[in-house]
């Protein structure tokens, strides 16, 4: 059997850490104050609703700038005309500045 993830003690702070085994990250911390007295870390119910709304914020972010790329995408065909017609434009000048 594959082991994931293992509880691992700090040797400094004494806080009860769960490291991944294949990324080698830190999953979670939890600080000697927020451990039962089994070792593991208790549930608050804060904490759950505190990392609901950083989610909540960071999920509008993205709609906002999934908006912004798409105005920018839906815009681009304009845009690259308007290059190409400015271009146009220059070569003609130059063009006709040759003529005379």
């Amino acid at each position: 059997m594959d082991i994931k993830q293992i509880e691992v003690s700090c040797p400094c702070c004494e806080a009860m850490l769960l490291v991944d085994v294949r990324t080698q990250k830190v999953l979670r911390h939890a600080p000697p104050a927020q451990l039962d007295e089994t070792g593991k870390p208790v549930l608050d119910e804060n904490r759950w609703d505190s990392a609901k709304v950083r989610v909540s914020g960071r999920k509008e972010r993205s709609d906002d700038s999934f908006d912004e790329a798409l105005g920018r995408e839906q815009s681009r065909e304009k845009d690259l005309d308007d290059l190409f017609s400015k271009a146009k434009n220059k070569i003609q000048r130059r063009k006709d500045s040759d003529a005379f």
